[in-house]
């Protein structure tokens, strides 16, 4: 796959310009010049052929080629509601939770919550998804929603079909999962901290309809166990 690169303003005609940390990279550590060309996405699904026309300092400008859709999402609509760990930790289950196709993580206040996500941290975690993005081949990007409440996120997956809960030493266990969803079907999970979740808000889900599985014996951490239920829910999907 050609080097990607992302470009933050909608590609809608013959021209696109890459800005910022992008054209940096592109112009000091690729040692772009003009007449080179480059594979652009936009977020919108589609991936863009062009050729570098200019080098700037912090501004590249570019003639857009082709255009080609390239649906690398997931059949299922993935939603991972997590309270995030601490530090780096949150960018390497986003990274990964970008490659696997989640749609979307809600980053979850519980009772037990320790992280506490600003509009600035959240913002570095959706230039880590543009830059999972681009080395994976997705080209449209997963959403870094704002935080909400548990009872919040709970009202909000209440139409999902699939609503799976990771809690440990449940009665239930993993292997108990449906084994397929329909396509396009929307999958909501939910992972909580360290602490896990309480057995009230265990129990809040179990009323609204969600079905909670223990992920085996040993305790996973928050990011571990969040990467786990997901890959579980990918296997699901069907084409």
């Amino acid at each position: 796959m050609a080097d990607r690169y992302f470009v933050e303003t909608p590609i809608t005609g013959e021209t696109a310009t890459i800005m910022g940390a992008e054209s940096s990279h592109l112009a000091h550590v690729m040692r772009a010049k003009p007449g080179d060309r480059v594979l652009l996405f936009d977020g919108s699904g589609a991936e863009f052929s062009a050729r570098i026309e200019r080098v700037e300092r912090r501004r590249i400008e570019l003639t857009v080629l082709g255009r080609e859709e390239v649906d690398r999402e997931l059949p299922i609509d993935i939603t991972l509601g997590v309270s995030l760990p601490k530090g780096d930790r949150q960018r390497w289950l986003v990274e990964k939770a970008t490659e696997l196709g989640v749609g979307r993580i809600v980053p979850l206040r519980t009772a037990r919550s320790v992280a506490k996500p600003t509009p600035k941290s959240l913002d570095r975690l959706r230039r880590t998804v543009i830059e999972a993005s681009k080395q994976c081949g997705r080209n449209r990007l997963m959403e870094i929603s704002p935080p909400i409440a548990w009872p919040e996120f709970l009202s909000y997956s209440s139409q999902a079909t699939v609503r799976l809960l990771a809690h440990p030493r449940y009665t239930e266990r993993s292997s108990d999962l449906p084994r397929e969803t329909v396509s396009g079907e929307p999958v909501r999970l939910a992972v909580g901290p360290e602490g896990g979740f309480t057995e009230e808000e265990v129990a809040e889900a179990v009323r609204a309809g969600w079905h909670v599985v223990d992920l085996g014996p040993r305790i996973l951490r928050v990011e571990t166990a969040a990467l786990l239920l997901a890959a579980q829910a990918v296997n699901l999907s069907v084409s």
